[in-house]
């Protein structure tokens, strides 16, 4: 009995987890929509409101909207007068204190997660950690910069270190390249094995299999 309900729980618990994912961005993005329409209330005249109400009781309306706002935003920002015009907005929200602080802040993280051109969370690695002898996966973000690269004599690694299996939190650290290992497995790959605790292993690539083992 026992064996027969774990085996069902491995079933239904993957796909209850991604409907309940699924369902919280879908949610997240109804309810944007939703106070686009609250504010949109308040401007038109009260003829459109009945209108409103309607676009309102659409079922998925809010999504489809929000990824064409998404989409149209893109394009937007990859012209010439759109990139003029987000670098002048850049320049205005740097100059409000407070709002300076945070949305340099969250633009820094976001352009270096999300950037074609960044380095971030391209590389899997293995560390030593918590303690020399415990290895973990890390990810490399980069390498150290600012006050702490004056302090760290030779070539370091910016890794981050998540934890499981909620890799959204985790540690960041810097080691010496020397110390880290680099995998050939994939950033997915290497999420995977973290998020699972270890139980669904990447597959060996033949280039690995090739290779002679680190020590």
């Amino acid at each position: 009995m026992k064996k027969y309900l774990i085996a069902g729980l491995l079933v239904w618990l993957p796909l209850a987890i991604t409907i309940w994912v699924l369902q919280a961005a879908l949610g997240t993005l109804d309810d944007v929509f939703g106070w686009l329409l609250s504010g949109s209330q308040r401007l038109l005249p009260i003829a459109a409101h009945d209108s409103i109400e309607t676009m309102r009781n659409i079922p998925g309306l809010g999504v489809v909207v929000m990824l064409t706002g998404l989409l149209l935003t893109g394009i937007f920002a990859t012209n010439f007068v759109g990139q003029w015009s987000l670098r002048q907005g850049h320049r205005m929200l740097n100059q409000i204190p407070i709002v300076k602080s945070i949305y340099s802040s969250v633009k820094q993280v976001s352009d270096t997660l999300f950037s074609s051109n960044g380095n971030a969370f391209r590389e899997a690695v293995l560390v030593q950690y918590p303690r020399a002898g415990a290895w973990t996966i890390g990810f490399v973000t980069g390498k150290p910069g600012g006050e702490a690269a004056l302090h760290l004599q030779g070539d370091y690694l910016s890794v981050y270190v998540p934890t499981t299996p909620n890799p959204t939190s985790g540690f960041f650290l810097m080691v010496p390249r020397a110390d880290a290992i680099v995998l050939q497995m994939s950033v997915d790959e290497a999420l995977k094995y973290v998020i699972s605790m270890g139980v669904v292993a990447p597959p060996l690539a033949p280039r690995v299999l090739a290779e002679p083992a680190r020590n």
